[in-house]
């Protein structure tokens, strides 16, 4: 497997902790993550899973939380059954939300290692730029 990773930034006008409050809280993940539902208790060692609806069709990526250090780090595992990879720790991703504050504004880098492919890393990394595009909309207006 090519260890392949993807990193994207985004700078913010609103506090860090409004930033974290977006992060994780699942009410506010469903408005800008492409309306994934988003179970998990925050707590490192404990699941956590998305479900919503890609290309019409339903599905379910789970992973672990890894390191939780509000308002600035959040860090976890990350696996989808549609990459077609074994299911083993292996080749999970892993996420890393890092977040600073400077003069009011907030600039949040979401890095992602271990992808699969190159066809993967394109797709993360357009996912991404939408996802961030949705969070700044969400809390600038």
């Amino acid at each position: 497997m090519i260890d392949l990773g993807t990193t994207a930034s985004v700078t913010i006008r609103a506090p860090i902790e409004e930033v974290w409050k977006a992060l994780t809280t699942p009410e506010l993940i469903e408005r800008w993550f492409f309306g994934v539902d988003t179970e998990t208790d925050w707590q490192v060692g404990s699941p956590l899973v998305h479900r919503g609806e890609w290309q019409g069709k339903p599905y379910e990526d789970t992973g672990t939380i890894l390191r939780f250090e509000p308002p600035s780090l959040l860090v976890h595992s990350h696996r989808s059954p549609a990459s077609g990879v074994p299911d083993r720790p292996e080749h999970y991703q892993e996420v890393t939300w890092s977040l600073s504050e400077r003069d009011g504004e907030t600039t949040l880098t979401v890095a992602e290692t271990n992808l699969p492919s190159q066809e993967a890393k394109a797709i993360s990394e357009q996912a991404w730029k939408a996802a961030l595009s949705n969070l700044k909309g969400l809390l600038e207006t």
